[in-house]
Formats: structure tokens, sequence, C-alpha cells
């Protein structure tokens, strides 16, 4: 046993070796590195969905050889007791061909209480179970009975094994207990490994914007899982159009349109579930803009939550009235606008990060940032 524990441990270091090489090797740059400017609102620091104070992301990239490309990614509200420390949230199917495990919870609560986690569609089960032991061995949980864990998934069969089932319950929860603040890898890492986007190489990809304090100085952080199609725009050129590549096209010539897009909204700004709901379907107006239509087989799918200490679901408040600070809906645009900013340059930055995946049924490219830059008026890079 102790030997096949590390065995186990050793196919898993050699397995995250290979995948950091590999992204390292053909790093490209993020969209707005490269100019490409999206919309009016400024990013944080990072331009990351960890701007949001507290929130950690964390993934498992798994690649062997040309048939297994999968992975688990995990976003954590805050780096507390999750389970204890509930964070008000608000979900949306946009269009609801898709798994999306806890969301009749969050709806009915309004709350989450576990990480969210992304995978491939087939894997569901086990990022749940990960979620659940991984909750449930937390100290202060010793009495927990029940566990809503929270899963969304978009389906990377192309160029991923997925009748094999690669991920597994110790990867869940790896990708949970790594999740960390500061930069955000994007492209073909954690659940976004073997996904595909407008027919391009898709992936994960993170954005952010911070409102100016003459409206809250709040910020809104956007993770995308993009495996979706349409006709690609970015920053509103059509980019799939002169490329000869977009649904449609002599009857889908080569790719079909339908797909799966998952979002996961964080902000520091104190909404109520109701509100982090309308925040949540806002999401979807970045996505329009990227080229989708929302296509008939398309898992279109966004949870958003709140940081703010002042609307955390704490033991004590649940256990009494309590009073709790809640940002009228006068004061919800700005954030509107941000959240749709930061979701439109989220997918956009999945595609500039991906690259050149040969996978179980096929080759997917990576977008030819050297045509798709000058179409934008800007230099490609070197």
């Amino acid at each position: 046993m102790k030997s096949e524990v590390a065995m186990m441990k050793v196919r898993y270091m050699i397995t995250m070796m290979l995948a950091l090489a590999a992204n390292s090797a053909e790093a490209s740059p993020r969209a707005r590195e490269a100019g490409v400017k999206i919309g009016i609102l400024e990013p944080g620091p990072l331009n990351a969905i960890t701007d949001v104070a507290g929130v950690k992301v964390g993934q498992v990239t798994i690649n062997r050889g040309d048939h297994v490309h999968t992975g688990v990614t995990a976003v954590l509200a805050h780096g507390g007791n999750l389970f204890q420390d509930k964070v008000p949230a608000g979900f949306y199917a946009a269009n609801a061909f898709g798994k999306f495990i806890g969301s009749t919870q969050v709806v009915e609560l309004g709350e989450i209480e576990t990480p969210i986690l992304l995978t491939n569609t087939l894997n569901v089960a086990e990022a749940a179970a990960g979620a659940v032991e991984w909750t449930l061995a937390q100290p202060g949980n010793e009495q927990v009975r029940s566990v809503n864990a929270v899963v969304g998934e978009t389906n990377d069969g192309y160029l991923n094994d997925i009748r094999g089932r690669h991920v597994t319950i110790a990867d869940a929860r790896r990708a949970i207990e790594s999740a960390k603040g500061g930069p955000v890898e994007e492209g073909a890492v954690g659940a976004g490994t073997g996904t595909v986007a407008f027919g391009w190489k898709g992936g994960i990809g993170t954005s952010s914007r911070r409102l100016p304090v003459s409206l809250g100085g709040w910020t809104v952080g956007v993770l995308t899982q993009t495996n979706y199609g349409g006709v690609l725009n970015i920053a509103g050129v059509p980019v799939g159009v002169r490329l000869g590549r977009y649904d449609f096209k002599a009857e889908i010539e080569q790719k079909k349109a339908d797909g799966s897009v998952v979002v996961i909204v964080a902000t520091d700004a104190p909404l109520s579930d109701r509100n982090l709901k309308r925040l949540a379907e806002r999401a979807f107006a970045g996505i329009a803009r990227t080229g989708s239509a929302f296509s008939n087989g398309s898992g279109d799918y966004a949870v958003a939550f709140s940081t703010s200490p002042a609307v955390r679901r704490t033991p004590a408040r649940r256990a009494a009235v309590a009073t709790v600070e809640d940002l009228p809906n006068d004061r919800t645009s700005a954030l509107f606008q941000a959240v749709a900013e930061a979701t439109e340059e989220a997918a956009i930055n999945s595609l500039f990060a991906g690259r050149t995946v040969k996978g179980d049924q096929g080759t997917i490219e990576a977008l030819p940032l050297d045509k798709v830059l000058p179409m934008l008026g800007l230099q490609p890079p070197r």
C-alpha cells in the first residue's frame, strides 16, 4: 500500500512538472499586456479574481500523453472555515445544458459553504466528493452531517479521454489544498486543460475591475472556464470571421456550435444574495460580447459571491436576528459594468494563454496571435 501511494505521488509530481514546462515554454502575453483594452474601468493590480481580498485559487493539471488533458480548478472565497463562515451568493443559468452540483441550494438559501470546483463533465462526482471530504476534515466541522458541494463543469471530451474519468477525489482535494492568492495561471491548466473555445484552445481565464472611490471603490474579480462556440469577437473586432473559423460557417463546416462556459464572480461589495444573482446574470453580457449566442447544447452558468465581512453568514449571525450591510439597488450599476468587462476580458485571456494541444480526438491549435493582433491594430508578440 505504501509503495502504491509513493508511486501515485511520483506520478503526480511528474504530471505537474510536465504541465508547468509546457505552459512556460509557450507563454503568451495576456490580452491587456498585448495592448487589447476592454471596457472603461481599470483592473486591479493582478487583473485576476484574486484581486478580491481573501480569494484563493488552486489548480491541478493532468496531462498524460496525447489522450489525457483534464484537471480541476478550485476557488475559495476566503481562507477560513467556509462551512462555518458562509458567504452570500447568487447563481444564474443562461442555458442549463449541463451539470452544476449544489446550485439548487445556492438558489434556495443564497449562500455557499464550500470551495467552488470546476472540472470535466464526467468527473463532477469526484470533485464533489473532494470538496465534501475537505470540508468534513476542517477543524470545527466535527459534527457536520450535510455539506452542499458546489461544482461546475464543461465537456473536454475532444482533447481528453473523458470516458477514462482521470480526475480523482485526491486531485480535487489537492486543488483545494494548494489554493492561494496572487497571480492565477491561465490557459490549458486545471479545469481548462482540455477545453476548446471558438475552435481554438480555450481554458482558464481571469480578470478584475476596481471601481473608483466615487463609485464605492469595490473590486469585482472573475474566473472563467471557456469551452464554448460562436463568432469570436475581440474588443468589438470580428476576429472569427476574418480568420474564417466560426459557427454556422458552411453549416458548421468543422466545429459544432455547442459548448459550455462557467463564470465565477467574486466581489468585496456588501451585496445581498439577490443582488449577487443579478451580478451573476450580468456576467453573460461579457460572454455575449465575445461572440457567444448561448447555443442549445451549451451549459452556461455563473455563480457570484461576496467576501465582505459585513455580509458573511457567521455562526453568531445565523443564531439570531442579525444586522448586515446591504448595498442599495441604486448603487449596483457600476458593479454590473465591472462584471461584464471582467468576464469579457477573462474569456479572451483564456484564449491568449492557449497553446496547441494534440488530444484524444485530434489537435486544437492556439489562437494565432500573430494574425489576430494586427487585426486589432496591434503588434504581434516577438
